[in-house]
């Protein structure tokens, strides 16, 4: 991606923060929270803002573990799927980086109940549940 492509791609943050402004719905509000700050980094290199540290609200640092991980281990056009081991492995390298430390571990320290929550979930039923809110 050029500079300008990424800059596009990064405004989903800020897009996504704005069409979820101005309510007073405590659920909303903090949507709006998440939308603008999971892709902030725990040592501050993240965007939009750069926050860094507990500057960044918890939720969206929560966010941003479960967001990476379901991004390595998932299919995308771009990339393969990672097996679970090397997506961990990946993410324990970022401890204290792209991540709090804290919650990656709490992430880790459950893994297999996570994996157990993820297998339950059947992709048909997703989907429909997906198609449903449309």
């Amino acid at each position: 991606m050029t500079d300008e492509e990424f800059d596009i791609v990064k405004s989903h943050t800020t897009i996504g923060a704005k069409i979820l402004s101005n309510s007073n719905a405590k659920i909303i509000m903090l949507a709006e929270q998440i939308a603008l700050s999971h892709h902030e980094k725990w040592n501050g290199r993240g965007y939009p803002n750069g926050l860094s540290g507990e500057d960044i609200p918890l939720a969206a640092r929560i966010v941003a573990v479960v967001d990476v991980f379901d991004g390595l281990t998932s299919k995308r056009p771009y990339k393969k799927t990672f097996p679970v081991e090397v997506a961990l492995n990946v993410m324990k390298k970022e401890r204290g980086q792209h991540f709090d430390p804290d919650v990656l571990d709490i992430f880790l320290a459950n893994i297999d109940r996570i994996l157990k929550i993820m297998g339950s979930v059947k992709k048909d039923d997703f989907f429909a549940f997906k198609l449903s809110l449309e």
